[in-house]
């Protein structure tokens, strides 16, 4: 049931980025929420914050004219009755079909009304990739 859910919420999450659906990703959040790379910490509070975070997000992908988006490897382990973490190795593809951006990305997914939001999402290089408990896949085409 769990892997269903966690599938369920990152199989969105990946559609949406490959559509470019603001209002679809920004569902996938709960707010408030933390974004952070190696180089930025982002806090975010509403709904506008969450729009204009993740707009920058897709402004650069499509600036990088990103062709696909592919979770390499997923997985992820339950805390608590509200609390998963969730480790995805992501890789970006460019026009020429050239990865331009691989990263593994840890999230904190928390139990909102038996619905799953990212509280908490951190970018790290691939090197520091985890393989948590339960592994799952995520696959969408565009």
């Amino acid at each position: 049931m769990n892997t269903n859910k966690i599938t369920n919420l990152f199989t969105r999450y990946l559609q949406y980025f490959k559509t470019y659906n603001l209002a679809g990703i920004a569902s996938c959040y709960h707010l408030p929420c933390t974004l952070n790379t190696p180089d930025k910490l982002t806090l975010v509070v509403n709904e506008q914050e969450c729009h204009a975070a993740l707009g920058e997000i897709f402004t650069q992908l499509k600036e990088a004219e990103t062709s696909n988006i592919v979770a390499r490897k997923a997985s992820y382990q339950q805390i608590d009755e509200t609390v998963f973490l969730v480790s995805i190795d992501w890789d970006f593809f460019d026009g020429n079909q050239q990865i331009f951006a691989d990263f593994t990305a840890l999230y904190h997914v928390l139990v909102v009304a038996d619905e799953l939001k990212i509280m908490n999402v951190i970018s790290h290089e691939l090197s520091n990739s985890l393989s948590l408990e339960h592994s799952f896949s995520i696959s969408v085409t565009a």
